[in-house]
């Protein structure tokens, strides 16, 4: 098991602590395994947009989190990641409900990779599809990312 694995496991079993934005949000994950990661939120009325649907900016943000964290799981402990794309259909409007979002590698590569994101609503109805382009960062580049 790599590094990275072991403190993703540790963030679920509450053994450190999740990143700034999933505290900021409210979103946790929940599962994680090589190339894929399971992102949950409940969705309530502090995540509103002026038309008191929920905001696409944080459909984005838990798609973005399970993409990103399935990619860094596909990785060595001396790599890292930036996200060079992110695309995003709202299929589904939302209020309070809980939002399951499941992020996957769909192709690796030494360089480019692609991911996507399904989130699901309790009924298990699609609300968004997400994907995202990353690029693999190696040496001084991949450093404190």
């Amino acid at each position: 098991m790599t590094k990275r694995m072991e403190s993703l496991a540790k963030v679920i079993r509450g053994e450190l602590p999740a990143p700034p934005i999933a505290r900021l949000i409210g979103f946790r994950l929940t599962s994680v395994r090589r190339g894929e990661a399971v992102v949950e939120l409940e969705a309530s009325g502090s995540h509103a947009n002026p038309m008191g649907t929920l905001h696409g900016g944080i459909l984005c943000d838990i798609a973005d989190a399970a993409m990103g964290i399935a990619y860094a799981t596909t990785l060595a402990d001396d790599e890292s990641f930036t996200t060079l794309e992110l695309k995003i259909n709202f299929l589904r409007p939302v209020w309070n409900d809980k939002l399951v979002a499941v992020g996957k590698v769909v192709q690796g590569g030494k360089t480019v990779g692609l991911a996507e994101c399904d989130i699901t609503n309790s009924k298990g109805a699609l609300v968004a599809r997400s994907s995202c382009t990353c690029m693999t960062l190696r040496g001084d580049v991949a450093l404190g990312r």
